[in-house]
């Protein structure tokens, strides 16, 4: 039993945030079934892929959910489709897309079959035009701010983050709109865009109104924390560390590890100026790394590693991913939200599952990813209510495509 246990959500989608949405949902107990193309759709080589071109993103991306294969462009798998969104149950009639196509995937087409259905739209503008992570990031300036100090270059974050944040929004807009009906029995179309995800934080973060109040935009700093302490230190062995001093206690702690109160309360005095204060440490910077430089520089990353940790200094060292997985207990079976899975095609390897944990619930073990089409027969027959024998025409006639194993049944 998990906390979504009972909640069945339907998703068309491809990319990053609906997929994730899905998975988040999915990892939390809900039955989440996505459609698929019986030939595999945009998502499902997507890179990165092994050896064998299987997709480890789809793996990723999909863990926990059943799949569909349904011939969308044809009339009938049109409508067997809205006959899975708008399925009956006071936990059904619940979809998330960036996928919707208007005259049989729209909020007042599927509403004809549904009244009191729940869906969440992902577009990319707010004037219908497409957008992707890696197109909305340039618009909103981020590049422009990323990289080495000094330099003219954009730089674009590899980590697509507006994905990942409109992805969650997609979730907590999805539960909204279920709560909504709870309380009214009306059903809710939310409409959400990916750029407006972003736009939105660009204000929340302050940085619209660093431009609008103080006519100021933000330059290129490197790997500085902006607007308190931040920086990154190579070490006698050549590694590389970040070390945080936002707050008081955080920069009180760096201080006395490192030895340097004595040198920091000369600085203070000699600049006139209150170090204690997280922007004042912004401000002064440079001059605090000329300080802390010399300490890095004379040491191993093994000669502070347990002293920092021990002290509660804020700090990382900077790895690859390979590194890291090598390095960090918390990417390993020793973080109980990792378990090694077998992903059908692939192989066993480190799977991540919910980084929720509610109480009262258990946490569940990562499932893995289903095999295109995997669960066809099951979901036409439980959800759609088709007989045994019309599922056999469907799929005799390519309209959908049932795989078991490496398998495909379909004409």
């Amino acid at each position: 039993m998990s906390i979504l246990t009972g909640m069945r959500v339907v998703e068309s989608s491809a990319f990053v945030a609906v997929p994730l949405a899905g998975m988040t949902l999915a990892q939390m107990g809900a039955d989440v079934i996505r459609f698929d193309l019986p030939q595999g759709g945009m998502d499902a080589k997507r890179w990165p892929v092994t050896a064998t071109g299987e997709s480890l993103f789809w793996a990723g991306m999909n863990k926990g959910k059943r799949s569909v294969a349904l011939d969308v462009k044809s009339p009938r798998g049109r409508e067997i489709a809205q006959e899975i969104i708008c399925a009956p149950g006071p936990d059904a009639g619940l979809f998330i897309t960036n996928l919707a196509v208007k005259g049989w995937t729209d909020y007042e087409t599927l509403t004809n079959r549904r009244k009191d259905l729940c869906m969440v739209q992902l577009r990319g503008d707010r004037n219908g035009r497409p957008a992707v992570d890696y197109t909305v990031n340039p618009s909103l300036g981020f590049p422009m701010a990323t990289g080495p100090k000094g330099s003219d270059d954009p730089v674009c974050h590899v980590l697509p983050a507006w994905d990942c944040i409109a992805g969650n929004m997609v979730v907590s807009g999805l539960l909204a709109a279920e709560r909504h009906r709870l309380r009214t029995r009306a059903g809710q179309f939310v409409d959400l865009t990916l750029k407006d995800a972003a736009a939105a934080m660009l204000g929340n973060l302050g940085i619209i109104g660093e431009v609008a109040v103080n006519g100021q935009s933000r330059e290129k700093h490197g790997n500085a924390l902006y607007g308190a302490y931040g920086q990154d230190f190579e070490t006698a062995d050549g590694r590389r560390v970040m070390v945080i001093a936002l707050t008081a206690r955080q920069w009180k702690n760096l201080m006395r590890v490192t030895g340097t109160e004595t040198d920091m309360n000369y600085l203070s005095g000699r600049m006139n100026r209150d170090l204690s204060q997280e922007g004042t440490r912004w401000e002064c910077r440079h001059e605090i790394t000329k300080v802390l430089t010399p300490w890095f520089r004379a040491r191993r990353l093994a000669d502070f590693t347990e002293t920092f940790d021990r002290a509660g200094v804020t700090w990382s060292v900077f790895r690859s991913f390979a590194e890291a997985l090598a390095e960090d207990a918390d990417l390993s079976t020793q973080n109980p939200m990792f378990k090694d899975v077998d992903q059908p095609g692939i192989g066993r390897y480190l799977t991540p599952g919910s980084p929720f944990t509610f109480a009262g619930y258990g946490r569940d073990d990562p499932r893995p990813a289903p095999i295109l089409g995997q669960h066809t027969e099951a979901v036409l027959a439980d959800v759609a209510g088709l007989p045994e024998t019309e599922i056999n025409s469907l799929i005799d006639a390519g309209v959908a495509m049932q795989m078991r194993g490496d398998v495909r049944l379909a004409s």
